[in-house]
């Protein structure tokens, strides 16, 4: 998702969707909270929505559907705030803000599956103008950002059609998912929610994904995203992942930019063992030059990063991000702007401590983001002309 030249996207079939939200929510058993409080001490947290840590889901309420199985209900309900030190021109130094108000109903087990994530979010990023949390849901993916049939015909292979959360990428969507508060420089880059159908197999230690979808949420389904992750003993995971337009997309919107005529490309190296979650990856993204498609000259990316969690005893955990990312290019060429001005660059650093007791957690931010080339009125401050932000945020609320 990037936020550096848009143009505002139409609110399109909010009705619609909040009609199906209210059709899968509002009959839900009364009894839903008492039996999933009482299954609350054997329960154990779902693998969806994907939490890359230190913060943890709560145990699902079952509810039992009649004809429909076994559903599980959760959600999240948290407040943001942010500080900051030379906001862009379009941009205040003060925010108070809901960063999630979200349910999540699904159903894991049978043939036929499905995951509904519905609510209010928020999609904070480094290095970018704060959007709020009512305009991010009316401008970006609406009330219902994620859901999704899911065919599960063996054990080993699925089938997903619907909204689908990208498979391209380090860091999940949404802030509770991820070790910081705010997504970092690389994940501005790629997509965030498709629309389109994804097939995943399992073989042993191999897991392979694969995606037919509209990209940067174009409505346009030109795209083709892939992941391959190979896991070894019980702590190490590699995965490459990669995506592209294979036709082009003249269309722009909020929600796509020009990057939606790219490709993008992901090497990630994951240890999950004892205390501690080390992450590091590097990405190379590239918009060709197209004149059809809007792309005057083309560019690419060169970026790196490393994510860190160390957990502490008695519900305590650290969490820090440091990355980089260099743009090709030059404005005298014409080429398109990708970060801070054609041919700019740019460095972040993130600590992220965090407090979790059951379902109530509480955590701080302080980030630094430094542009190393920028253009002129390209970069930081009321006149652009500043090459540092600083940021300390703040978000607290409760896992159910």
């Amino acid at each position: 998702m990037t936020a550096t030249c848009f143009s505002e996207r139409p609110l399109k079939g909010l009705k619609k969707r909040a009609a199906i939200v209210w059709i899968l929510l509002a009959n839900i058993p009364a009894a839903a909270q008492q039996s999933g409080t009482q299954g609350s001490a054997v329960a154990q947290p779902l693998p969806t929505p994907v939490m890359t840590g230190p913060l943890q889901t709560a145990p699902p309420f079952t509810i039992d559907a009649g004809p429909f199985g076994t559903l599980d209900l959760t959600g999240v309900l948290s407040g943001l705030g942010l500080v900051q030190r030379n906001p862009l021109p379009e941009d205040k130094s003060i925010h108070l803000d809901l960063s999630n108000g979200e349910v999540f109903l699904q159903k894991i087990d049978g043939r036929l599956q499905f995951y509904v994530q519905a609510g209010a979010y928020d999609l904070p990023a480094l290095g970018t103008a704060y959007y709020a949390t009512v305009d991010t849901v009316r401008d970006f993916y609406q009330p219902l950002p994620v859901a999704y049939l899911k065919l599960a015909p063996t054990k080993n292979i699925s089938i997903l059609v619907g909204l689908l959360p990208t498979l391209l990428g380090a860091e999940p969507p949404f802030t509770f998912q991820n070790m910081d508060i705010e997504h970092g420089l690389l994940w501005n880059q790629g997509n965030v929610v498709n629309r389109g159908v994804q097939v995943n197999d399992t073989l042993g230690k191999l897991t392979a994904s694969l995606s037919w979808n509209d990209g940067f949420y174009s409505d346009r389904f030109d795209w083709l995203s892939g992941s391959l992750s190979y896991a070894w003993g019980a702590s190490n995971t590699v995965a490459f992942k990669a995506g592209g337009n294979l036709g082009q997309t003249a269309f722009r919107s909020l929600t796509t930019p020009v990057q939606n005529n790219g490709r993008i490309y992901d090497f990630i190296y994951t240890h999950a063992a004892g205390p501690w979650i080390i992450r590091p990856y590097v990405q190379y993204s590239s918009i060709p030059t197209n004149p059809k498609a809007g792309v005057v000259r083309g560019a690419a990316t060169r970026s790196g990063a490393l994510l860190l969690t160390y957990t502490f005893p008695h519900h305590f955990s650290l969490s820090g991000r440091g990355e980089y990312i260099s743009t090709t290019g030059n404005a005298g060429g014409q080429a398109i702007n990708l970060l801070y001005g054609p041919g700019s660059g740019a460095w972040s650093t993130t600590l992220t401590p965090t407090f979790q007791d059951h379902g109530f957690f509480i955590r701080g931010e302080f980030s630094v983001v430094a542009a190393t080339r920028f253009a002129a009125g390209a970069a930081f401050g009321p006149q652009g002309m500043n090459r540092n932000q600083l940021r300390a945020a703040m978000e607290a609320g409760v896992m159910f």
